[in-house]
């Protein structure tokens, strides 16, 4: 990103948490509209967290959060969804009862007239969905049921895309296949930040690398030069 770029995302020294308690103690990241970050770290580091508080569902009571520029911290869900992001919980992220393309389709409430145009697209995106379009999203397979939640927040054409560990409890085949689907997607102009577990696979196709410990930012540099760091591979990504 050159120095004149404006970033997408820009969280500055964030504190927050729940119940008066302080989870984020200070946690600062800058992503660019064309950039995939990953935030890696132990249990307990404040990644999901610090992802709740971008998307407004935790109240920040320090710092700020920029989105392209402007102050976004404490905005319910649903002015942020206005302005641009999306958010892909990691459970409960479908609607079981309602068919794969009926998920779909709830994505675009904001702009119907979209609907036809992104669907396409989505299909694009995850081949296997349009083959079970009709089918209810609750008998699809783990891996499935992921790119129909990440295909809903996709409706809406956000800027910035935001998954809560979107490989959890998948197999290796699926993980793979979302993270290819993730590449695919932010070369297609959506900046991506995510949370993920399966910290070495995640920073290989990071721009960006956050490693948070305690709430606060242990490294940050590129995912390439995260895999290479010594002290980042003894501490926080088994050997």
């Amino acid at each position: 990103m050159s120095s004149t770029t404006r970033p997408l995302i820009d969280a500055r020294d964030v504190h927050g948490g729940y119940g008066g308690m302080n989870i984020l103690n200070g946690v600062n990241m800058t992503l660019a509209a064309d950039e995939v970050g990953v935030i890696v770290g132990p249990n307990g580091a404040g990644k999901s967290t610090m992802l709740k508080a971008v998307f407004g569902l935790l109240h920040v009571n320090q710092g700020e959060i920029l989105l392209n520029g402007q102050p976004i911290q404490n905005l319910p869900p649903n002015q942020l969804v206005q302005r641009g992001m999306g958010f892909v919980p990691q459970e409960k992220n479908v609607f079981p009862s309602l068919s794969v393309q009926e998920n779909l389709e709830m994505g675009a409430f904001l702009k119907p007239q979209n609907v036809k145009r992104m669907l396409a697209q989505i299909y694009e995106f995850f081949p296997p969905l349009y083959e079970k379009r009709r089918q209810p999203a609750g008998e699809l397979s783990g891996g499935q049921r992921q790119m129909v939640a990440m295909g809903r927040a996709l409706m809406a054409e956000p800027s910035l895309l935001l998954l809560d560990e979107p490989t959890a409890g998948l197999s290796p085949l699926y993980m793979n296949e979302i993270f290819d689907r993730v590449k695919q997607i932010n070369a297609a102009g959506v900046g991506i930040l995510m949370v993920e577990q399966n910290a070495k696979q995640a920073l290989a196709i990071a721009d960006k690398g956050f490693v948070l410990a305690a709430g606060q930012n242990r490294f940050t540099d590129t995912g390439a030069a995260l895999l290479a760091d010594p002290d980042v591979a003894k501490s926080f990504l088994g050997g």
